[in-house]
């Protein structure tokens, strides 16, 4: 999730900055490929380009460095092909709510006034257009942890998703109705937790 929204949000707003600019078309060309590439297409890519061919990164495998962290080479593919998606649909809301908020009188009064650009992007256009963003945050934290088993599968990754999937094959009910519950608490908690983002970021809304 971090790698997605580190990456969707800073292609948006460069995006909409340099609207109908070479570096807006490149950053609409590149979430577009993100959003229609399927991550299992994606994986097997980057593992032939950056693993086999370059001899960059480990083809697959999820060996403990220390405690329950992996060794960071091994994560770089994964994070990549499992956050693509979700950094182009990103992308897209960024650039949309970026574009609509600097067409507001504020924007252009803090031009005016002669606020640097860097100021007027960070204390007026971000703050005010991250919202949408917030509010597609949930869904999407929600949709990496409980979709993640085609990416657990390409990269031999001994995931949750694996193992609810071999669960509804060997009729471990027990297994099943576990994960399911955890899916749940997982989509619940990421819920509330953008609710509770939302009073941060703008203060006019009240609960």
């Amino acid at each position: 999730l971090a790698f997605a929204l580190a990456v969707g949000v800073t292609l948006g707003v460069v995006a909409a900055v340099r609207q109908n600019s070479p570096i807006d078309y490149a950053s609409v060309f590149l979430s577009t490929f993100a959003a229609s590439t399927p991550s299992f297409v994606l994986g097997i890519l980057l593992i032939v380009v950056f693993a086999v061919q370059l001899g960059w990164l480990p083809v697959f495998g999820w060996e403990k460095a220390w405690w329950l962290f992996p060794n960071w080479k091994q994560a770089i593919l994964p994070t990549v092909t499992l956050g693509a998606l979700p950094a182009a649909y990103i992308a897209r809301i960024t650039r949309a709510s970026v574009l609509e908020v600097l067409e507001q009188d504020y924007v252009r009064t803090a031009r005016a006034k002669g606020l640097h650009e860097r100021l007027v992007l960070g204390r007026h256009v971000l703050k005010n257009a991250v919202v949408p963003i917030l509010t597609v945050s949930g869904p999407i934290a929600a949709t990496l942890v409980t979709g993640s088993f085609i990416v657990e599968t390409v990269f031999a990754i001994p995931g949750l998703g694996k193992q609810f999937v071999a669960s509804v094959f060997q009729r471990d009910y027990g297994m099943i109705m576990g994960t399911t519950i955890f899916y749940a608490a997982i989509i619940a908690v990421a819920n509330l937790v953008v609710d509770m983002m939302y009073v941060v970021v703008n203060p006019r809304i009240r609960y």
